[in-house]
């Protein structure tokens, strides 16, 4: 098991990515967070609070559960639905999405779909903690915190302290998962 990134790297990323964003939509006006289930959420809200810090306004933060869009429902075990909690229209908004990982691409495909039944922002912006490569489809995030290459045969683990009590990034090989 190699750690990739731990608390200090992961505060840095996301204050950098919030600059990004700010940069790239020219402030904080009409921006709405998603996060997608489950550790998308709180890394968005993270975001929202770094977005915040810097603007001095805040930025709606929300959460998006993408379980029922999946292609894979078939191959994957039965997960609890999360919610998905849109705290403001998103009609002509710009909707930055947040995850942890991106790899294939098939998640934030599932969120794409999500999103287009709830309403139909101006623009959709992507924005990950990691991006280990692998894409199935092409997808391409706008923020990234870290890139990390992996081979097929590892797993990227984003540990948060919401969830598990601790901050950090690693790569372990499957076999020990």
């Amino acid at each position: 098991m190699a750690c990739v990134m731990d608390t200090g790297d992961m505060d840095r990323a996301i204050r950098r990515i919030a600059h990004e964003i700010l940069e790239k939509n020219r402030g904080s006006d009409d921006l709405v967070l998603l996060g997608i289930q489950t550790r998308g959420v709180p890394l968005a809200q993270r975001l929202a609070l770094a977005l915040e810090g810097i603007e001095g306004s805040a930025v709606a933060a929300g959460s998006l559960d993408i379980g029922l869009y999946r292609d894979d429902l078939d191959q994957r075990p039965k997960m609890e639905l999360g919610a998905t909690s849109v705290p403001v229209p998103i009609g002509g908004k710009t909707v930055v999405l947040v995850d942890d990982v991106l790899y294939t691409g098939r998640t934030i495909r599932a969120a794409l779909d999500a999103l287009a039944d709830i309403g139909r922002p101006s623009r959709v912006q992507l924005a990950v903690l990691v991006d280990r490569g692998h894409r199935e489809l092409p997808i391409r995030p706008d923020y990234i915190g870290k890139n990390v290459p992996t081979s097929r045969s590892e797993r990227v683990s984003v540990r948060l302290v919401e969830r598990d009590g601790e901050d950090g990034v690693v790569i372990e090989s499957r076999e020990a998962t």
